[in-house]
């Protein structure tokens, strides 16, 4: 473990943001949380960090602005931190674009021109999908190849970590994590937001969407937000070995095949049918789950129709932490965690699944 350090964390109050400083606490450092508002900083399992000495200690700024909006005793405190962590994003889908540039690549600019200013090295939480919406492997070398971004966030995303490469090549000490679609803890399934495809699923198991463009194939890659904070952690504080290093922190991706099969074991839950996009008609559909389509299902399409795997070689040499749970039985967990807690409904107990017919080794001791 590196020696006590002082590290700024952006975005802290975020799901990946409050768990990264809580592990940077508990392990003796000094963590500002920079906030945009002065509120509480709740964990993942929804207990609120102290405030310092025995927390962090919450600093209110914003990414957008110059100097990060901090000023005076609070300027002069982060400027002279060890290392700047940067989870502050915008990652609900639907906004209006701007919003996407100003908190997104914005924020990200003012975070490496501080970072540069007093020569901090910087650790800045990016996506997994700056990949865009094509097919294959990604790597985690690759960035702008040319790729089309799926939507506007993850065009400011693939701006943002342009703007820290750039930074790289001129001499600012940078790692990158990406992320997947952050869910549910590995072991619990718990989950603090419902955010991502959380909303997506409630709508196909109350049966308000029934008919989706995508395809059987298509793969999605949930990584639990745990595993993300401990690589994120794990990274800022053995930032000599993760120096220029871009790590996927990354999942076992389900397809929607598995994925429709899983929740036909949920005897409460609608299965929804998923059609070639070329066959697809947002028209065609009842008035209602047009409605549906359009508010939320639009908005994540693309997910549904990408057969891309992300490439963790790099990950997976850096880390010390066990690869993280993935495929069918996380997704399970995930499922089991949003009936106990009332959001996808009553609890009701699943069809069990024969050990023989399952692939994904989750009866094995």
């Amino acid at each position: 473990m590196a020696d006590t350090m002082t590290v700024l964390v952006t975005g802290a109050s975020g799901l990946v943001g409050a768990e990264v400083t809580a592990r940077l606490t508990a392990a003796g450092h000094r963590v500002l949380a920079l906030l945009h508002s002065n509120g509480d900083i709740v964990r993942n399992n929804g207990r609120a960090l102290p405030a310092a000495p025995a927390g962090p200690r919450r600093l209110t700024g914003d990414v957008t602005r110059p100097r990060l909006g901090l000023e005076g005793e609070q300027s002069r405190a982060a400027a002279a931190a060890d290392r700047i962590v940067h989870c502050a994003a915008l990652t609900d889908f639907g906004l209006p674009a701007q919003r996407y540039q100003d908190v997104n690549v914005t924020g990200t600019r003012q975070v490496v021109a501080f970072a540069r200013a007093h020569r901090i090295p910087l650790v800045h939480v990016s996506t997994a999908y700056v990949c865009g919406a094509r097919d294959g492997i990604a790597y985690e070398d690759e960035l702008d190849v040319g790729q089309r971004p799926g939507n506007a966030y993850e065009l400011s995303k693939l701006q943002g970590e342009s703007l820290v490469r750039q930074a790289a090549a001129e001499g600012l000490e940078v790692a990158v994590v990406r992320p997947s679609i952050v869910a549910g803890a590995a072991r619990t399934g718990r989950v603090r937001d419902f955010k991502t495809l959380y909303p997506v699923v409630k709508l196909i198991t109350k049966g308000l969407a029934r008919t989706i463009p995508g395809r059987y194939d298509a793969a999605l890659d949930l990584v639990p937000v745990d595993y993300v904070a401990d690589l994120v952690t794990d990274v800022t504080t053995r930032f000599e070995q993760a120096r220029g290093l871009t790590l996927h922190a990354v999942g076992q991706a389900v397809t929607l095949r598995d994925f429709s099969a899983v929740l036909a074991e949920y005897p409460s839950f609608q299965v929804a049918r998923f059609v070639p996009p070329s066959a697809f008609s947002a028209a065609a559909l009842p008035d209602r789950e047009r409605a549906y389509h359009e508010r939320v299902i639009s908005l994540y399409e693309s997910y549904f129709s990408r057969r891309v795997h992300f490439d963790a070689t790099t990950a997976a040499a850096f880390t010390r932490q066990p690869a993280p749970p993935g495929g069918p039985a996380y997704l399970r967990r995930l499922l089991d965690h949003c009936l106990k807690v009332g959001y996808l409904g009553a609890a009701a107990s699943r069809t069990p699944v024969p050990a023989l017919a399952r692939t994904d080794g989750s009866d094995r001791a």
